[in-house]
């Protein structure tokens, strides 16, 4: 009996992966990035409300495949729930940065340089394509240079 709890214990410490850190502040990132010479991948979601974005956040955000991806960013989650409360300091924040980079539907993931300049973005999520499909849309874009477009509506 021992031997089969020592068996599960040490299961679940290997499949167990580590927690991606979020931050929730823009500003800080862009110091954090410029420290660690990394990008930007922001996350504007509605968290408790928005199906597509629980559905990107389950579907990619995690999985082993993103964590992987992660390595080479600082990682930003600008929420707008509708349920729960949120800091008037931190909504007006993240209702200015709505504004800035013309954030007009969830999910929308935008890709920033160190110092904030739009490199990539997408808009939307269709359910069920999964981690490899939609973080190809950042590699490959990113590989030619280019800033996809925002997803029509």
């Amino acid at each position: 009996m021992k031997k089969l709890i020592l068996t599960l214990m040490l299961l679940a410490t290997v499949t167990a992966r580590a927690e991606l850190t979020w931050l929730t502040d823009l500003d800080e990132a862009k110091k954090v990035a410029a420290k660690d010479n990394k990008k930007i991948l922001v996350d504007f979601t509605g968290s408790d409300w928005c199906g597509y974005c629980i559905m990107l956040h389950k579907e990619v955000f995690a999985t082993e495949d993103f964590e992987k991806f992660a390595k080479d960013y600082v990682l930003v989650e600008l929420d707008f729930p509708k349920k729960k409360e949120q800091p008037a300091a931190e909504k007006a924040k993240n209702q200015a940065a709505s504004k800035k980079f013309g954030v007009n539907g969830f999910p929308t993931v935008i890709i920033l340089s160190a110092g904030g300049k739009e490199l990539n973005r997408q808009s939307g999520y269709g359910p069920g394509t999964g981690p490899e499909a939609y973080l190809a849309k950042f590699t490959d874009a990113g590989k030619k240079g280019k800033v996809a477009a925002p997803a029509k509506k």
